[in-house]
């Protein structure tokens, strides 16, 4: 397995925020936190890509946002705030060398970090960054190579998968006030335990979870299970209301 991962903006102070009032962000320890981040991609057998950070573009290092990407093609995003799209051309160039690449077109918007695949199926969640009609353009790209695409609304998060993302095989990890598990018939849903609202986003690389070890409620739900993990700290870029899965795209 391959990963494209950027490097982090030294003005990520600036970030676009929703739900989070703006904290500081300590740029050194953020760095720190990221590069154990990449360490672990290549751990567990990914072949990591790090593209540069640009300092005009204070969300860079979120490039998950960029592209929906799925082994036959590669879609790059249209982000939902207009001082992300920016980073669309330097993504755009490293998928080129990998992948087909359509594109999200206006009127329509699209964020990755809304965007759920596991196996053949696709969940779309419309909400403050992704709207349906940039839901419809990728259900168009992507449904012609067999994949099943469902709009979904959201609420009470950035993202989709700020509130839920794939723990296994056939497994959800879901926060059920801002997700709704009826959105998953026939899969496991695990509940984050309700004092970590934001445990919902881990990053599944092979077998592997990898978790943020602040949810430790959460963390040990998923260790009872049985699920390999990985736990690292993402303090600094969670202020930047970054999760795990936002900071790569992984080119299976």
């Amino acid at each position: 397995m391959n990963a494209l991962a950027r490097e982090i903006s030294s003005g990520i102070a600036d970030c676009e925020l929703t739900h989070l009032d703006r904290a500081p962000i300590d740029l050194d320890r953020a760095r720190r936190q990221h590069a154990v981040y990449i360490e672990c991609l290549e751990r567990l057998g990914c072949g990591v890509r790090l593209l540069p950070a640009d300092s005009t573009l204070p969300d860079c290092v979120f490039i998950e946002d960029t592209a929906v990407v799925v082994p036959e093609l590669a879609v790059l995003s249209r982000p939902g705030a207009e001082s992300r799209r920016g980073e669309l051309p330097v993504v755009e160039a490293a998928l080129q060398a990998v992948r087909p690449v359509q594109r999200i077109e206006a009127p329509g918007t699209l964020d990755g970090g809304d965007v759920l695949r596991i196996d053949r199926l696709i969940w779309v969640g419309c909400g403050n960054r992704t709207n349906a009609e940039g839901g419809r353009q990728l259900a168009d790209h992507l449904t012609p190579m067999g994949y099943e695409v469902r709009l979904v609304s959201q609420h009470g998060c950035l993202h989709f998968k700020s509130g839920c993302s794939q723990a296994g095989a056939e497994q959800v990890l879901l926060n059920p006030e801002w997700i709704d598990p009826g959105l998953f018939p026939g899969l496991e849903v695990i509940e984050v335990d309700p004092t970590e609202p934001f445990a919902g986003n881990v990053l599944k690389v092979g077998d592997t979870l990898v978790v943020d070890g602040r949810f430790e409620r959460t963390v040990e739900r998923l260790d009872t299970l049985g699920l390999p993990l990985e736990v690292l700290d993402n303090a600094e870029l969670a202020r930047a209301e970054g999760g795990l899965t936002c900071g790569s795209i992984l080119l299976d």
